[in-house]
C-alpha cells in the first residue's frame, strides 16, 4: 500500500537524520566541555524531541498493517493468553501493538504447485515428476497439478502446524505419496487406458479429504501426462501398428464383401428381369407361334440374299406361308435357293455305247 510504503520512507529517514544530528552534536559537545556536559546535553528538550519524534514515526510504522484483498493475517501476541488473537486480520489497514505483536500474511488465492519432468515447469529446478510402479511391475512417470487454497477460518491451525513451510512440507510429500500409493492399485495397460480417469479421481477425493484436515481447500487434482518405461512404449507402439494392419485387413475384407454382394445383388436383379422377359416372350409364343420365325428373321443380317441349307435338313422358313401371316413383309431381297443335290464319291459309270453290227 501506498500509505505504508510513504510512512516506511519517512520514518527511516527521520530516524536517521536525528540520529546523526545527535551523533554529531554529542562528540561536539564532549570534545569541547566533556562527557558529563555532553550527557547532561542529551537530556535537553531538544535532543529528546527529536528521538521521541522519530521513535514515534518508527512505532507508528510498525503499528500499521495493511492485508490485500487476497490475503489473511495471523497475529502472534505477547500479550493475548494464547499467544494469539483469535480472529485473523482479514483485507484492510489493521493495527497492532507495534514490539509486542507481530502479523504474519498468508494468501487466500488458489495456488498452483506443480511437479513435472520439464525443467522450467515445476517447483524444482530440472526432473521433478513423480516415478511410481504399478501393480504388474512397471515404472511409470506422471506429471501432476495441485490447485488449492488456505480455507480463511482455518488459517490459524495451519500458522500453529506448518507456518510458511505448509508448500514444500505438506503438500509435495502428500502429493507424492499418495500419488505413488494409489497407482501401484492399477496396471500399466489400466493407467494407459481410460481407468486414468478412475486414477485421477480416486487421488483428487484422498487429496481433499486430507488438505481439508489441515486447512486447505482441494480446488483440483490434475494428471497432466504420464510416460512409460521404453521398453513399454515400443510395445505398445508395435500392437498400434498390429492394429491397425487388422482393421485395414477387415476393412479389405468388407469392401470385397460389399462389392460381392453388390454384384451378387446385380446378377440376382438382371436374372429376375431375363425371367421376366421370358415368361412375356412365352406367353407371346402361346398366342402366335410364328412370333418366333418373325423375330429370327429380324436377327438375320440385311445383306444375305441366298441361304444355303442341308437337302436332308426341313425347311425352318417357310417364307411363302409368311406373307399373308405376319404383318411385316420380310427383307425382298432375301430369298432361299433349292437344296442343292448331295454329288456323289465316285463318278458314274458311262452308259455302254451303241453296239456295232456286222
Amino acid at each position: 500500500m501506498l500509505l505504508k510504503t510513504v510512512l516506511a520512507v519517512v520514518a527511516w529517514t527521520v530516524a536517521i537524520v536525528v540520529s546523526l544530528w545527535l551523533a554529531v552534536t554529542f562528540w561536539r559537545t564532549m570534545r569541547s566541555r566533556g562527557l558529563v556536559a555532553a550527557l547532561r546535553w542529551t537530556l535537553t528538550r531538544v535532543p529528546l524531541s527529536l528521538a521521541l519524534a522519530a521513535a514515534a514515526l518508527s512505532l507508528l510504522y510498525l503499528s500499521l498493517v495493511f492485508v490485500e484483498p487476497q490475503q489473511v493475517g495471523v497475529v502472534v501476541s505477547l500479550i493475548a493468553p494464547t499467544g494469539y488473537r483469535d480472529q485473523p486480520l482479514r483485507s484492510g489497514l489493521r493495527w497492532i501493538v507495534p514490539l509486542l505483536e507481530e502479523a504474519s500474511i498468508y494468501p487466500i488465492s488458489y495456488q498452483t504447485y506443480t511437479m513435472a519432468s520439464k525443467p522450467t515447469e515445476g517447483e524444482k529446478i530440472g526432473d521433478d515428476s513423480i516415478m511410481a510402479r504399478t501393480s504388474d511391475g512397471q515404472e511409470v512417470s506422471l506429471d501432476t497439478s495441485t490447485i488449492f487454497q488456505i480455507d480463511p477460518e482455518e488459517v490459524l491451525r495451519l500458522h500453529i502446524e506448518w507456518q510458511q513451510r505448509y508448500r514444500d512440507e505438506f503438500v509435495r510429500p502428500i502429493v507424492r505419496g499418495l500419488v505413488r500409493t494409489s497407482v501401484s492399485q492399477y496396471s500399466v495397460d489400466e493407467v494407459n487406458s481410460r481407468k486414468r480417469l478412475d486414477l485421477e479421481r480416486d487421488l483428487d477425493q484422498q487429496l481433499r479429504r486430507v488438505f481439508r484436515e489441515k486447512g486447505l481447500i482441494l480446488d483440483r487434482f490434475l494428471l497432466r501426462n504420464v510416460a512409460f518405461s521404453p521398453e513399454y512404449a515400443a510395445a505398445v507402439e508395435q500392437k498400434q501398428i498390429a492394429l491397425q494392419a487388422r482393421m485395414q485387413a477387415d476393412y479389405d475384407a468388407d469392401k470385397a464383401r460389399r462389392l460381392a454382394q453388390g454384384e451378387a445383388d446385380a446378377t440376382r436383379t438382371r436374372a429376375g428381369g431375363q425371367a421376366d422377359a421370358l415368361k412375356t416372350v412365352g406367353k407371346a409364343l402361346a398366342q402366335n407361334r410364328n412370333l418366333l420365325t418373325y423375330q429370327y428373321i429380324e436377327k438375320l443380317s440385311p445383306g444375305i440374299r441366298v441361304m444355303v441349307v442341308p437337302n436332308n435338313a426341313p425347311l425352318i422358313l417357310p417364307l411363302p406361308q409368311l406373307e399373308g401371316a405376319l404383318p411385316v413383309t420380310p427383307p425382298a431381297a432375301t430369298a432361299v435357293a433349292p437344296a442343292i443335290p448331295r454329288i456323289p464319291d465316285r463318278p458314274p459309270t458311262p452308259p455302254p455305247g451303241p453296239v456295232r453290227q456286222q
